[in-house]
């Protein structure tokens, strides 16, 4: 029997004898947003009842922006902020002027990385579904957890369709956050599928004090500036002017259910990002340390690729879905105390 959920160290039939409403420790709560890029935007507050609060964003792929956890942000945001999608321009790198970061920022279903051309379509940059309005069909507090699940359809006329079926829970009186996610090409052709998790992660949790632990096979540098890099890729230092964006590949094939994590023991908080590698057997990081831009991005894929879905096609690397064939995804976000001592007054990591 699984153990029952507690809510500040109180069972649920006990904690319901202390309050007039659960929704005094733990809801989902739906709001319209009414100022500047976000307006006209839904979004949907999920607090756990466990010192965590999470913010989804049913317009953007039912993406998640906003996370604390004990009142610690967990998330980076851009200066762009969580815009509504129908300011979203799905050309070029136009992507870059409405991606607001967030936890979790989705980016496919049919292509990720710089923007290309395949058979004479235009893919734009991380490509359309984070822009997508979802048709949220559930959102629940149940006696175990806090549930939210949608469907976001990318498709066009003449072309691919492609259907996200997306499972968001929490547990109730807990600090983590589920993602599953179901790709069905409900097209009459095959699709090429490409999906990528761009999960971000900011500053009080983002600093110099903390330790980043990623367990892969293998690590490769995406670019010059990342192969400059390489042999510090597990760094953080405080934000610094002038840095040029770097980002590694990390191979997780064969690993199962794999765990990295970002711990930093000044904030004494912890968050480890687990994904199921037998259909994301890669995870990109992106590490950009700079002034005004300070992120850390911890981005599971299904392909490890990162020149494009044109560039895929060509190498034989892009991924496919028959007409009718379904693929399921599984990542997780679970937040904690440190396990690391506090850090040494000069500055180091533990």
């Amino acid at each position: 029997m699984a153990d029952q959920p507690l809510l500040f160290g109180r069972t649920l039939a006990e904690a319901r004898r202390r309050v007039g409403s659960l929704h005094q420790l733990a809801r989902i709560d739906h709001y319209d947003e009414t100022q500047g890029v976000g307006r006209g935007a839904r979004r949907i507050v999920l607090t756990s009842g466990g010192g965590l609060t999470v913010e989804l964003h049913p317009d953007r792929a039912l993406d998640i922006g906003a996370v604390s956890y004990r009142g610690v942000p967990i998330a980076w945001h851009s200066p762009t902020g969580f815009a509504n999608p129908g300011l979203t321009v799905d050309a070029g790198t136009e992507w870059l002027r409405t991606f607001g970061g967030g936890l979790l920022a989705t980016c496919g279903l049919d292509s990720y990385g710089p923007p290309s051309t395949d058979a004479g379509v235009e893919y734009p940059m991380h490509g359309r579904i984070g822009s997508t309005p979802s048709v949220v069909t559930r959102a629940q507090v149940t006696e175990t957890e806090l549930v939210v699940e949608a469907e976001v359809r990318q498709t066009s006329v003449f072309g691919d369709n492609l259907l996200l079926e997306r499972r968001i829970s929490v547990p109730l009186g807990g600090a983590s956050i589920v993602v599953e996610d179901r790709v069905t090409n409900e097209g009459s052709s095959p699709a090429g599928h490409m999906v990528l998790y761009h999960a971000n992660l900011g500053w009080p949790l983002l600093d110099e004090h903390a330790v980043l632990e990623v367990p892969s096979v293998s690590v490769s540098p995406r670019d010059a500036d990342a192969e400059q890099g390489l042999s510090h890729w597990f760094d953080i230092t405080a934000p610094a002017p002038g840095y040029a964006e770097q980002v590694f590949k990390h191979d997780f094939t064969g690993q199962a259910m794999a765990e990295v994590s970002l711990d930093n023991p000044t904030q004494n908080v912890r968050i480890a990002v687990r994904f199921d590698t037998a259909t994301l057997p890669a995870m990109h990081q992106w590490k950009m340390l700079g002034d005004g831009h300070y992120v850390l991005g911890l981005e599971p894929t299904n392909v490890d690729w990162s020149l494009g879905r044109a560039a895929a096609r060509d190498a034989g690397a892009l991924p496919i879905l028959a007409a009718g064939q379904s693929v399921d995804y599984r990542v997780e976000f679970h937040c904690g105390a440190s396990r690391l001592g506090e850090p040494d007054e000069s500055g180091g990591g533990a």
